[in-house]
């Protein structure tokens, strides 16, 4: 919607007519002298005035002149921002065995990064108001996403992901070192680090028990995740068998990594539990229900369109008091 800043300037709109009115009253205090050959020269000399150019247009233009100076501004629609945000890592596991296909989704059996992204992806939707980054870790942790209020390319990142992209073992100590350093840098005192993993920790130089203490200190609260399923049926050349192919989930170290933190340990088994396990954070870390609004304003403000109709306007009139002079 528009609004001026300096609406009191269009009550300047009659201005011409006032000043119209007083000259006129001017004019006609004077003593008129009828001379008969002055009539008739005046007949001859009188021509058929332009409505357009006398009246309309000069009208026109000291409208226009007016709206310019009282400053017109655009209000875009109202956007809501929370007062308080916290920050929130995803940190993912995409060692090799998050390509055991042994998850169901949808009626069908995926790997476990598939069913993953299809999970993390709503929450991360859910997020709005918290400024959310990714950690991506195997042989190592890579930050790929930084700390950011934009959770759609947090969400399109999470997609992107492949199995290999950061090597084939489990760096789970680094993947929580690098979250350390990343909350410390932006000096939030609300700080939150999901952990989602299938494994041990395989890779990297911070045990993983280590990096947690160092976490709470710093008032990090951790989330773990494990994800696998609990036994799965493999074909062999001796006909199926049973196996459990999350044997060498450390739920023992993920538990106390998060006692540590005063957080949570969940382990999901199945679309179900992953997507139970993201509404339960949700709960436990809910979105702060205080809100700022504020409206985005475009300043319609261009002087050279002022100063160009105040030149026409000018022009307009002199050409108007020159055309009544000569009559």
């Amino acid at each position: 919607m528009f609004e001026f800043s300096y609406w009191w300037v269009l009550l300047f709109i009659p201005l011409p007519l006032l000043v119209r009115y007083f000259l006129a009253a001017k004019k006609q205090s004077f003593t008129q002298v009828w001379i008969p050959l002055a009539q008739g020269l005046q007949q001859q000399k009188s021509t058929k005035k332009n409505p357009l150019i006398s009246v309309t247009l000069p009208w026109l233009l000291w409208t226009l002149l007016l709206l310019t100076i009282a400053k017109p501004i655009w209000f875009g629609e109202p956007i809501r921002i929370q007062q308080q945000s916290r920050d929130m890592i995803l940190s993912l596991d995409l060692s090799g065995s998050m390509q055991e296909e042994d998850m169901p989704l949808n009626g069908r059996t995926v790997d476990r990064l598939t069913l993953v992204k299809s999970i993390v992806k709503d929450f991360v939707k859910e997020r709005k108001g918290d400024r959310l980054g990714l950690i991506l870790f195997a042989d190592h942790a890579y930050l790929q996403t930084p700390l950011t209020f934009d959770v759609d390319t947090v969400s399109t990142m999470v997609d992107e992901t492949e199995i290999g992209l950061v090597g084939n073992r489990t760096a789970i100590g680094e993947s929580i070192a690098m979250a350390i350093k990343r909350f410390v840098e932006n000096k939030n005192e609300q700080r939150v680090l999901i952990l989602l993993t299938d494994g041990a920790n395989t890779s990297g130089s911070i045990k993983p028990i280590a990096a947690a203490k160092q976490a709470a200190k710093n008032n990090i609260k951790i989330y773990t995740i494990g994800i696998g399923a609990d036994s799965m049926i493999k074909r062999g050349f001796f006909g199926n068998e049973r196996i459990n192919p999350s044997a060498d989930l450390d739920e023992s170290t993920l538990t106390e990594i998060a006692t540590l933190t005063n957080g949570q340990y969940f382990r999901a088994r199945n679309q179900e539990d992953l997507h139970k396990i993201y509404q339960t954070i949700n709960k436990l870390q809910p979105v702060d229900s205080e809100y700022l609004e504020f409206r985005p304003e475009k300043n319609l403000f261009y002087w050279p369109l002022s100063l160009a109709i105040s030149i026409l306007l000018i022009v307009v009139i002199s050409l108007k008091l020159r055309g009544e002079d000569e009559l």
